[in-house]
């Protein structure tokens, strides 16, 4: 497992343990109709995982010593562009203090350097990631000053989600009627 990467001291008006909810603005292919953890904010960056982007693969397959972390049979999850070959796993601990550091309630990193057997004790439930998403020192938010991004407040179980349109549309759909427009458009409006 790679170590999870650090951005420093998180100011204020940190985004970490949010949502980042993909615009319909938002073309890049690497996020479009994605939702992202926001893992770490500060003032050197950010970086998050891409939620519900099942790779072609399973954790047996690509990381077999990671399988008594997760359900057999699970897939690995593509978290993001940057650097696609580390490994990365979220958990939900019944033992928070066991965390590489905590995310989200009792939502956190399981360490790199865990005993896999071990570590699976201390959790409920596990989703590995291959790669994340980063931005550089302002970059996060230069892209929420534009129409690209939407923050929104997380809950544990969206990390556990298994497809990223069905995500979607419930992030914003729970947002109630200011969203409920964005929440039903197709993925290409000009279709419709």
């Amino acid at each position: 497992m790679a170590e999870t990467p650090s951005h420093g001291d998180a100011d204020p008006g940190t985004l970490k343990g949010k949502l980042l909810v993909a615009s319909p603005a938002l073309h890049d292919p690497n996020f479009r109709r994605s939702i992202v953890l926001v893992t770490e904010h500060g003032l050197e960056g950010a970086m998050g995982l891409v939620l519900a982007r099942a790779a072609p693969a399973s954790v047996a397959e690509v990381a077999p010593a990671l399988g008594p972390l997760v359900e057999p049979g699970a897939l690995l999850y593509l978290g993001g562009p940057v650097q696609p070959e580390a490994v990365l796993v979220l958990a939900e601990f019944d033992r928070p203090e066991e965390s590489a550091g905590l995310v989200l309630g009792d939502l956190g990193f399981v360490r790199g350097d865990a005993d896999p057997v071990l570590a699976a004790g201390s959790i409920r439930r596990a989703q590995v990631f291959a790669g994340y998403a980063g931005w550089g020192a302002g970059q996060l938010e230069s892209e929420l000053a534009e129409p690209s991004w939407v923050v929104m407040a997380a809950e544990p179980d969206d990390v556990f989600a298994r497809d990223v349109d069905t995500l979607w549309h419930a992030v914003l759909g729970r947002q109630g009627s200011r969203f409920a427009l964005l929440a039903s458009m197709p993925p290409d409006p000009s279709l419709n």
